[in-house]
């Protein structure tokens, strides 16, 4: 049997062959370089002087702040920042 490049019903043929695509560019596994992106995320939001603050609310709020943000173009994040600012000055 011919080994044909187009053919893919002969792939166990090809599977020591390398494939062209994306060259490695980082020494460390994907699951190294996550923890290193977070940390330096992290460290870049310390700097801005910024707190992560997480809770959970029901799927149809989410959606409506979702929709609010985009129409506004802003972030989610940023459009709750902004709400809770807005609701602080005027509890003063």
């Amino acid at each position: 049997m011919a080994k044909e490049a187009a053919d893919l019903t002969t792939i166990d043929l090809f599977s020591d062959e390398k494939r062209p695509g994306r060259p490695k560019t980082n020494p460390h596994p994907r699951s190294v370089q996550i923890k290193i992106n977070k940390r330096n995320q992290v460290k870049r939001d310390k700097n801005k002087g910024l707190k992560r603050v997480e809770f959970k609310i029901h799927q149809s709020l989410f959606d409506q702040l979702d929709v609010l943000a985009k129409d506004q173009g802003i972030s989610r994040s940023e459009l709750i920042e902004s709400m809770l600012v807005d609701s602080l000055a005027k509890q003063s």
